[in-house]
């Protein structure tokens, strides 16, 4: 499902102009905040026939205290559309300090107070820092700032788990004169409808239904042993992987995560301590993080470093911030074709 979100800052928007299938905007910030155009873009959105969704920013004070004041002023529109909490760094001082504690008291409250989980806005540098969260995530990640409208399949789709993709600031729709933020959604309406609570006290005993059936899911293996098929494709991407899995999947997306985001030192000494077992397995579940791994398990010397590549590197760039040649990192990383290189990748430069 293709849309965008929206705050003040597009006051006056014409949504019922433009082709989405569902549009999020912000309703509150802190305690203090309301958004002066929202309850005149929810109408019109709600008349539009979008999906609906209502986000609050986080300020990083009262967890309780900020989710109350979402919550009142979401009012009856509680079980009509999906909610979010954006989790960014600027007005928020906790961002980056104990992200974990704040985001996961904040999504508890609300649903406990709801029946409704939130879904968290974060980017995809921070997601390490909320690794195993419990709720489903909404990132943000742009492989460069150029003008574009929809995109099918965002750049650096299916290289991390979530619900919701905001893959650009600058995307450029017909019936609108701006910059708008542009998403996807892993799902079909039904899926929006489940996550916002839609129709949640007419369905319970079909939510009962389901969630009785995916209990029953089970699959059996260790955790190492159904990451390494997962790294393997045999359980596919997003709600197809959440459905193969069943009740094992939380446990296994992560560990996949860890993987991601620990640093090598960490994963080395996870490595010698049997973790991630040998050889092919090793190889396999460690990925692209193996042979930054190795290098430190085999003793590889200290002036040993990694670069992750960012949108717009050339490995001739690269090779002049670390005082080397293109060639000599392209030998370090098997690269056959220097000209080719993919953003997001970690890369040996010594």
């Amino acid at each position: 499902m293709r849309g965008y979100d929206i705050s003040n800052w597009q006051n006056g928007i014409d949504i019922s102009a433009i082709d989405s299938d569902f549009v999020i905007m912000k309703i509150t910030q802190g305690t203090h905040y309301i958004s002066p155009d929202f309850e005149r873009q929810y109408q019109q959105a709600k008349e539009s026939g979008k999906k609906l969704g209502a986000y609050h920013y986080a300020e990083g004070g009262d967890y309780e205290a900020e989710a109350d004041y979402f919550i009142e002023n979401l009012g009856d529109r509680i079980g009509e559309v999906l909610l979010a909490l954006d989790w960014e760094g600027q007005d928020n001082p906790t961002f980056g300090e104990d992200d974990f504690n704040w985001i996961k008291g904040f999504c508890d409250y609300v649903y406990e107070k709801t029946g409704v989980k939130p879904v968290v806005y974060i980017q995809k540098s921070a997601m390490y820092s909320i690794n195993g969260i419990g709720y489903d995530l909404w990132v943000a990640q742009y492989p460069d700032y150029e003008p574009t409208g929809y995109q099918d399949e965002p750049w650096n789709e299916g290289a991390y788990e979530c619900i919701l993709r905001q893959y650009t600031s600058v995307g450029q729709l017909d019936g609108y004169d701006g910059n708008l933020d542009l998403d996807k959604f892993y799902g079909n309406e039904s899926d929006w409808d489940k996550l916002a609570g839609v129709h949640i006290e007419d369905s319970e005993e079909d939510s009962a239904d389901e969630n009785n059936a995916d209990e029953s899911v089970s699959i059996d293996g260790s955790t190492l042993e159904l990451a390494v098929r997962v790294k393997n494709d045999e359980f596919g991407v997003l709600e197809e992987r959440r459905e193969a899995l069943g009740d094992r999947y939380n446990e296994v997306q992560d560990f996949i995560n860890h993987i991601k985001f620990a640093s090598a030192e960490e994963l080395a000494e996870e490595t010698n301590d049997g973790k991630y077992g040998d050889g092919y397995v090793r190889r396999v579940v460690l990925g692209d993080r193996w042979q930054e791994v190795q290098d430190i398990i085999n003793g590889v010397g200290t002036d040993t470093e990694y670069y992750t590549v960012e949108p717009g590197d050339t490995l001739s760039d690269i090779a002049a911030k670390y005082d080397t040649t293109y060639q000599k990192i392209a030998e370090l990383n098997d690269i056959e074709n220097p000209n080719l290189i993919y953003p997001g990748t970690s890369l040996r430069v010594r």
